[in-house]
């Protein structure tokens, strides 16, 4: 028996936040201190690092769960399957839904029953639940598919990552500029057919990393002290990440069975460009080989950074045609690949 995606969909925000939209922000300090550089040397310098041009948000009567459902509602339609024959539905997510203008979110009911219901799915037997992983959340939910699958309690499930980022930032940090809204969504269902999950690795590094991600106070201290936004320690993920991500691949990589030169593409989680070139380029140094060109596609030029959306985003994107210069055959060895607060890191390694 064989586990494979059937079924892809994605939805992406209409609303278009431009990098020139930030340069009358008034970015401080983490102190509450004015920061010497002008805007503009800001943004520039904040593209030259992420690759990021614009990204997308929400429109205002949509919330998290909403997205969800669209994304959901493409990858039963791709799928071509009954909603009603779906045994599990989990989302990943990290901030609940939080509706526009609002600073609180709600996770009550979770967020996978709102999408159920939106989906007007009426089989009590399709369990929905919701995971919190941090950005690698969508890939933790297919390796619990997968298990899910394995172990006869399953034969479908719907994968969901979804997130309205723009809602929990920041408008005085920096860092704001770096996230997005978005959501992915896969079906996962056991096949005859050949290919699918090969191998698969997950860890938690929650000693000194914990809190490199975090929920924190705005740096204007004149905001409301108990009003938290999304708040990280940059320079330690970015060391983390290259610390941990490479060996992670690698291990995923070798447990499949698989040589490094069969791996066709990289789907990584879409944080940062500098970041994720830096991954691939030591995940390839590990095996003494050069990075092929056009391994790693990337989306996060014009979508940002909309945490567990990335990479069911940027595999709906490929596969629907939308990544130029970027495709999928049958045959083709996939790795997906993501870090994010926790610290959380995992791999699948997939065979088309």
């Amino acid at each position: 028996m064989n586990i494979k995606i059937t079924g892809v969909g994605s939805y992406i925000p209409k609303i278009v936040q431009k990098n020139e939209a930030f340069k009358d922000h008034s970015f401080l300090n983490i102190d509450g201190s004015e920061i010497s550089s002008s805007n503009e040397v800001i943004v520039e310098k904040f593209k030259a690092i992420t690759g990021i041009s614009e990204r997308r948000y929400a429109e205002d009567h949509l919330t998290t769960s909403d997205l969800g459902a669209l994304a959901a509602e493409k990858a039963i339609a791709d799928a071509d399957i009954d909603p009603e024959t779906l045994d599990y539905i989990i989302l990943a997510h990290n901030f609940g839904d939080v509706k526009s203008g609002s600073i609180q979110s709600d996770i009550l009911p979770c967020l996978a029953a709102r999408v159920k219901n939106s989906l007007k799915i009426k089989n009590p037997k399709c369990v929905a639940y919701d995971i919190l992983f941090g950005c690698p959340g969508w890939v933790e939910g297919v390796i619990q598919a997968q298990a899910f699958i394995k172990a006869g309690m399953a034969k479908r499930c719907l994968v969901i990552g979804a997130e309205t980022l723009s809602r929990v930032v920041d408008p005085h940090d920096r860092d704001s500029m770096i996230y997005s809204d978005g959501a992915g969504a896969t079906i996962i269902e056991s096949s005859d057919d050949e290919g699918g999950i090969l191998s698969h690795e997950s860890a938690s590094y929650t000693h000194d990393e914990v809190y490199h991600l975090f929920f924190g106070c705005s740096n204007n201290k004149s905001f409301e002290q108990d009003t938290r936004f999304i708040k990280m320690y940059g320079r330690k993920i970015y060391e983390f990440a290259l610390s941990n991500v490479p060996a992670a691949m690698k291990a995923c990589l070798d447990n499949s069975g698989m040589d490094i030169k069969d791996v066709k593409k990289i789907l990584i989680h879409q944080a940062n460009e500098k970041m994720d070139e830096a991954i691939v380029n030591r995940f390839y140094r590990l095996y003494k080989t050069p990075v092929p060109e056009g391994i790693m596609p990337m989306s996060i030029h014009k979508l940002g950074n909309s945490s567990v959306a990335t990479v069911p985003t940027l595999l709906d994107l490929i596969k629907s045609g939308h990544m130029e210069g970027h495709q999928l055959n049958k045959g083709d060895i996939v790795i997906f690949a993501s870090v994010g607060a926790g610290m959380h890191i995992n791999a699948i390694t997939y065979k088309y």
